[in-house]
């Protein structure tokens, strides 16, 4: 069978189909949200969309009270495969060349929030079951493509899917890298609470709002604060402000009203499980605002910020350090920081810990950050699948033959979908040497890429369910 040539065959299809599912902006909305649409209209559209196409392919479709739904190519045994996908995607962020949801084809790549996480790979996959439909292959076992709808955020769409169904026996998610990632750091999400300092003394500068991040699982490419002079003058603020910025080469922004400043910082944006592959501007400002004499309560919350995190994604400064051969570096990402003068500090940080670390320890150290409480500790375990697991060694055969490319098994710090099956691993879209833009602005896939994958997804498929 001659995958690639059967992909050429719909390559326009493919392509068109693409852009018309990036245009739908699939990103969390709690204001729009209903009893059929838990997550927002966009979201809730965007799995109608795909249900849809499914459907009209002649699948058999189901949508699970529009937390997720699956389009599934029966088989004649009870063993599913299983290929997880999802389609919200994280905010678009500021900065990009292009309508983050305009899905433009530029240089052979199309441009857009979710173009490679994990919209076009799900498109990829879906073509994949497709063409195995469309070829009329026998199947011994039944292929079922799960639609996840709040992967970025709290993966309620999983919880909700699998009260309802049952579990694959083996499967993979196109979202990730290639060749094959069978082993995912534990992903920790922390929320601290400030405890509230009451003032003893005037002070030169109160932090009246602080705030930087949308999501935990984001290098927060905007800062904002906003201080009031009770004593001086502005320039006293704007002068050493933009010496600042311009000493570091970032942009940045200041406005005046009165004896009100609001300063402002741009960084880079990244993915947590890399938090170096950005930078973070949340900490770029509160690094500044140190230089300041600040109200007791907003020094307290900037002193804490750059304690425990300036120049440090590895935990080092918080005391929980670790690494193994398997998976390497715990990361931590400050992903969110807010506060006002009238209710305090919040802390919103992401940890990936390795999977042989330990999850009560990391609790613990938290617990013990001084001026703050834990408040919430999401803990998703780290996952590891055998290097001789059959699934391995069947997607190791399939790729080497398709890109004559050795494939080596890697682990990562993001967290996919495989891990919520027993024997579930991530298998692409990346492929190495090519830049991770997945979280960024201009996010996109190249088509040569997609197609590729389109191709390698169709015989692995088969494969595992012949």
């Amino acid at each position: 069978m001659n995958w690639k040539e059967e992909v050429e065959k719909r390559k326009e299809e493919i392509v068109e189909q693409t852009q018309a599912f990036l245009k739908i902006k699939s990103v969390l909305d709690e204001a729009s949200s209903s009893e059929v649409a838990p997550f927002g209209e966009g979201i809730h559209e965007a799995l109608l969309h795909l249900l849809q196409l499914g459907e009209d392919a002649g699948f058999t479709v189901k949508n699970l009270d529009g937390y997720a739904g699956h389009i599934e190519l029966k088989g004649s045994s009870e063993d599913i495969i299983g290929i997880l996908c999802h389609i919200d995607v994280v905010p678009e962020g500021d900065g990009w060349t292009s309508d983050p949801f305009g899905a433009e084809i530029r240089d052979g790549k199309i441009f857009a929030r979710g173009a490679l996480d994990d919209k076009g790979p799900t498109i990829a996959a879906f073509y994949a079951m497709k063409i195995i439909k469309d070829l009329n292959l026998p199947l011994s076992k039944p292929i079922r493509m799960i639609i996840g709808t709040d992967e970025e955020s709290d993966w309620r769409c999983v919880e909700h899917y699998f009260k309802h169904e049952k579990m694959p026996t083996m499967g993979f998610a196109p979202d990730a890298d290639f060749p094959i990632i069978f082993a995912e750091k534990g992903i920790i999400d922390a929320t601290l609470i400030q405890i509230t300092n009451s003032e003893t003394k005037s002070s030169d500068i109160v932090l009246q709002a602080f705030h930087s991040g949308r999501r935990f699982n984001m290098v927060p490419d905007f800062a904002e604060a906003t201080l009031r002079i009770n004593h001086g003058d502005v320039e006293s603020v704007i002068v050493p402000f933009n010496n600042y910025i311009a000493e570091l080469n970032v942009k940045g922004t200041s406005k005046v009203q009165d004896k009100t400043i609001t300063i402002s910082i741009e960084g880079i944006s990244a993915h947590a499980m890399e938090p170096n592959n950005g930078v973070n501007a949340g900490l770029l400002l509160a690094v500044f605002l140190t230089k300041l004499t600040l109200d007791l309560k907003g020094s307290c919350f900037i002193e804490t910020i750059t304690t425990l995190f300036e120049g440090d994604t590895r935990g080092i400064h918080l005391h929980i350090a670790y690494s193994d051969e398997i998976s390497g570096d715990l990361t931590v990402n400050l992903g969110v920081m807010s506060y006002t003068n009238e209710s305090g500090g919040q802390l919103g940080i992401n940890i990936r810990y390795p999977v042989t670390g330990d999850s009560d320890q990391i609790r613990k150290a938290l617990s013990e950050v001084a001026g703050f409480e834990l408040k919430r500790f999401n803990d998703s375990k780290p996952h590891h699948v055998d290097e001789k697991h059959p699934l391995i060694q069947t997607l190791q055969h399939v790729y080497e033959e398709q890109t004559s490319e050795k494939a080596e098994l890697i682990a990562i710090g993001g967290g996919t979908y495989a891990r919520s099956l027993a024997a579930g691993v991530a298998f692409g879209p990346l492929f190495p040497g090519r830049p991770d833009v997945a979280h960024q602005k201009d996010e996109y896939i190249l088509i040569e890429d997609l197609l590729k994958a389109t191709a390698i997804y169709a015989q692995a498929i088969y494969e595992l369910a012949k």
